[in-house]
């Protein structure tokens, strides 16, 4: 027979402070709190009230997993931002932990039941696996002159190999794919604003610190900012922004939400136009390249005609019109057509020096050797010398031409395959033109990342490895989208005569 507890009698509350246990666990509390905000000040006190909902996160990522991949997309965008405003230590690796961290939660959530990686065993993963290796055998490059360098340079290759089997294994619905988008294209908003905000009222003190610290040079262009937002930097900025106006457009078009159709138009309304004052006239390229992909992943002659002469109008309107040049941000837009450009040149001379240099280097200087890193990993190495300016040549210089060969075979492929899959296997016509706006998307990037250094940076990286791995796994949402379908479809009634 139960017996019920009076509840007079159960000790609660405050009243648990006579008790010797509880009244020690204060103590500590308090004298650990104590040190906490005496050494670290600040710090420490923002440390102390933000770890109960720390511990609440974590909760609920290991009841959730896939909130730890979305919470990657977040931090892809504002980490580099923050540095300018936070320097905390370790920043760097916040990124890698997250990631971790949800392989973790997601062992534990499915401790009891044996989980199943089979949806993760795809070509892209066996790609992903085979570029880390790469990464791997190039430590031992005797090129390298610092060992630091190749650690700094891990986003090269660990972020593909960690974000490519997390997304296959924990965004396996069309649900959670439309929630991708959002979060995306929520972020991306957040972007623009911000750089409105530098674009109209000018930079913030950190921000204008960062600027003092040598960006000027490159962010400052006669007197007219080069809008950077919270990425790091503009060329990231306009790149990122394009990408996500041409995937925002496309998939603005099966939108049955009238919300969310207005949704994908302001992102692609203020991605454009991120385009435009962050100044990057590689970042152009982008929607040029991703919405003619998109045309021909249609095949339907109508469309790819009157797409093609939408994109034959542009440009004309930047190459051989002077419309609009009194505004530097389009006068800066259109020196991007011009062959004879002094900045083209400049680095077409600097690829002749690498060239050079890299003649008897098959597997290049060592990662994180040329760019911004090598400055403070290997300052007197050649080259840190030579600005690469262009992501297929910052590979080039630190891997060498095995390496750029590797990467590019890669990146063909994963286009290739997912283009593919849209015209001839994806049968659902909503997750075709996903698929569509993540294969033009993903081809838009490759195609800038030539003139600037896109594709492995923050945000767009993450985005690009989280998109290879959807493209490729594009059968997962068209079954989705199949058992849907069957499940809102009304059954019908059978008679039998008799």
């Amino acid at each position: 027979m139960l017996t019920r507890q009076n509840p007079f009698e159960v000790v609660t509350g405050s009243d648990k402070l006579t008790r010797t246990v509880y009244l020690l666990l204060l103590l500590c509390l308090i004298v650990i709190s104590s040190w906490v905000i005496s050494n670290l000040e600040i710090l420490g006190a923002f440390a102390l009230i933000i770890l109960p909902f720390v511990f609440i996160y974590l909760y609920y990522l290991f009841v959730y997993p896939i909130i730890g991949i979305y919470t990657a997309m977040a931090l892809g965008f504002t980490l580099l931002g923050l540095a300018r405003y936070a320097p905390i230590p370790m920043l760097a690796v916040v990124l890698d932990v997250m990631l971790i961290l949800t392989f973790i939660a997601l062992f534990f959530n499915r401790f009891r039941e044996r989980i199943d990686f089979r949806p993760a065993g795809r070509d892209v993963t066996l790609l992903a696996v085979i570029w880390a290796c790469y990464f791997i055998f190039e430590f031992f490059n005797p090129e390298v002159v610092s060992k630091g360098a190749w650690f700094a340079g891990r986003g090269v290759a660990l972020y593909m190999l960690m974000l490519v089997p997390l997304t296959l294994l924990l965004i396996d619905t069309n649900k959670k794919l439309d929630i991708f988008f959002l979060i995306w294209g929520s972020f991306s908003i957040l972007v623009t604003l911000k750089g409105l905000m530098q674009h109209f009222w000018g930079v913030d003190s950190a921000e204008r610190q960062w600027l003092n610290e040598g960006n000027a040079a490159t962010h400052i262009i006669f007197g007219k900012l080069r809008v950077f937002s919270f990425l790091s930097d503009a060329g990231q900025f306009g790149a990122n922004q394009g990408f996500s106006a041409v995937v925002a457009i496309i998939i603005s078009s099966v939108q049955k939400s009238r919300r969310m159709k207005y949704f994908y138009y302001l992102v692609a309304i203020l991605g454009l136009y991120g385009i435009i004052i962050s100044g990057t006239r590689g970042a152009i390229s982008i929607p040029f390249a991703g919405l003619a992909a998109f045309f021909v992943l249609r095949k339907d002659k109508m469309v790819l005609i009157s797409g093609f002469v939408m994109i034959a109008l542009f440009f004309v309107f930047f190459k051989y019109t002077f419309i609009g040049q009194g505004i530097s941000e389009i006068r800066r837009m259109r020196s991007a057509f011009d062959p004879d450009n002094p900045s083209l040149q400049v680095r077409l001379e600097n690829q002749k020096k690498l060239k050079t240099y890299l003649a008897t280097r098959p597997f290049g200087g060592g990662i994180a050797h040329a760019g911004g890193k090598a400055k403070k990993f290997a300052p007197k190495a050649f080259l840190s010398s030579v600005p690469p300016d262009s992501w297929y040549v910052v590979i080039w210089a630190e891997q060498g031409i095995v390496g750029l060969t590797l990467h590019l075979l890669i990146l063909f492929y994963i286009v290739i395959k997912g283009s593919f899959l849209v015209m001839f296997r994806i049968s659902d016509p909503i997750v075709k033109t996903k698929m569509s706006a993540l294969v033009g998307g993903m081809f838009g990037i490759m195609v800038a990342s030539y003139g600037n250094m896109v594709l492995g940076q923050m945000p767009t990286g993450v985005l690009m490895y989280m998109s290879m791995a959807l493209m490729l796994s594009s059968d997962v949402f068209d079954a989705d989208a199949l058992k849907e379908k069957m499940e809102l479809s009304p059954v019908r009634e059978t008679h039998i005569i008799i």
